[in-house]
């Protein structure tokens, strides 16, 4: 009897051990990612016309995993502009750059009130799953 009661115990907590790692939140561990391309409008001083238009080189780019409020991960735009976060789980995330405030009014960033960002909310439902996300914008 004590030897079932035992075995009981170990195998309830083996089990619940397995439930618990399986729930897995959003983040780094999975074969997922989330791809994009951040393109530039270069105005003038003025922020009245566009100067240039280029795809964003060095440019960095931000991701938050779940609810968080503060960014998890970063990584730079490439050559042509590309981006890649790899690597994610299922779940909800926010990817943002920062673009200057052509309006003067966002005053977003007490470091930098001359900007703000430009927020994509995407969903990772399936596992293996690559996600493209349309062109971010950003004015310099």
């Amino acid at each position: 009897m004590k030897n079932n009661l035992k075995n009981l115990f170990v195998l309830t907590a083996v089990i619940s051990l397995f439930m618990v790692s399986c729930a897995k939140d959003e983040g780094e561990g999975g074969n997922s990612s989330i791809t994009g391309k951040v393109f530039v409008k270069d105005y003038n001083s003025e922020y009245t016309s566009v100067h240039h238009e280029y795809y964003a080189m060095d440019e960095d780019v931000f991701i938050m995993y779940g609810d968080h409020n503060y960014y998890d991960d970063k990584t730079t735009t490439g050559y042509d502009g590309t981006f890649r976060f790899g690597n994610l789980r299922k779940g909800k995330y926010t990817i943002f750059v920062y673009s200057d405030d052509t309006t003067y009014y966002s005053n977003w960033s007490p470091d930098n009130p001359e900007s703000y960002p430009i927020i994509k909310e995407v969903e990772i439902t399936k596992n293996n799953q690559e996600i493209n996300l349309d062109e971010i914008i950003i004015a310099k």
